[in-house]
């Protein structure tokens, strides 16, 4: 998918698990798990998905993943499976690597979506992209270095201090553009400071939305998580956004839904969903290349 100036590459960078209660809030498991079946953990099945703008002078990854610095007993209560499918090598199948990189937007720094930022070299942790500036919203970086008691567990140092001692942070403290060609919108639903790309031309606009819409099923205007840290208010930013989503006809990125790259969306008069699903035939390799689309 091409849109401006950038071509536009889905690529996966991990597989994990999360509990279903928690990303589903109050919603119900009879309901929850007719599109989204758990474990015997209750641990529902997702992916870290980064999305590849590439231009003629850019190539920015949106988000990291979880990484690979875990021990093996956060590995398994996370179910993170990193063996058929990983940053290197989904890089690697669009001939790139990470020092190609020149830019990481990070949406927010929980540790599903920065956990990729840096990496080990033998005992030491490094930056993945050497020769990237890493975009970090100003609100969420104060969150993330004092959380709450709530937050202390989603945010972890590892994945952004080598980066501050290496001047590498760029900070954004509005919502002006600060990527040629990509728009900010900035929620606090979930966590403060999260911002959104949105990547926009003449016919087409990609909203990569993060964690207000990780996975198709949380559309639905009160399915949100019992992770953010006002559900009010991501209900609220939910409303809004897809009012303009539909209107503008605009295509939905979600970063961890297994099956479902990215949507188009409907409004009944009474509920939001999905009225078509972009996926890819290299899908299964975690490659997303022009995300063609079929209709439901």
């Amino acid at each position: 998918m091409i849109i401006g100036d950038y071509k536009l590459y889905s690529i996966e960078t991990s597989q994990f698990s999360l509990d279903g209660g928690a990303m589903f809030g109050i919603i119900p498991k009879t309901l929850w798990e007719i599109d989204t079946p758990s474990d015997d953990h209750n641990r529902i099945n997702m992916v870290t998905r980064s999305l590849l703008l590439i231009s003629k002078d850019r190539k920015i990854i949106i988000d990291t993943g979880n990484g690979d610095k875990w021990n093996e007993k956060f590995k398994s209560i996370y179910n993170i499976n990193l063996e058929n499918i990983n940053l290197n090598l989904s890089l690697s199948k669009i001939g790139l690597c990470t020092d190609d990189i020149t830019d990481v937007f990070c949406t927010h720094l929980h540790f599903d979506h920065a956990g990729g930022n840096t990496k080990y070299k033998d005992e030491t942790i490094i930056p993945t992209f050497e020769n990237a500036n890493y975009w970090i919203h100003n609100d969420n970086w104060d969150l993330a270095n004092s959380p709450s008691e709530k937050d202390r567990g989603s945010y972890l140092k590892e994945n952004w201090s080598v980066l501050a001692e290496n001047n590498m942070i760029k900070f954004v403290t509005g919502r002006d553009e600060f990527l040629p060609g990509v728009k900010i919108f900035i929620s606090n639903g979930h966590t403060t400071g999260m911002m959104h790309p949105i990547i926009t031309d003449n016919s087409k606009t990609l909203f990569y939305a993060a964690d207000i819409f990780p996975m198709a099923s949380h559309l639905p205007l009160n399915w949100v998580m019992a992770y953010d840290i006002d559900p009010v208010q991501t209900i609220n930013e939910k409303k809004y956004l897809l009012s303009k989503i539909v209107d503008e006809d605009w295509i939905v990125f979600f970063e961890h839904d297994p099956i479902r790259q990215a949507a188009k969306v409907k409004f009944d008069g009474t509920q939001y969903n999905f009225c078509l699903l972009y996926t890819s035939d290299a899908a299964d390799e975690g490659l997303g290349v022009d995300l063609g689309g079929r209709r439901i």
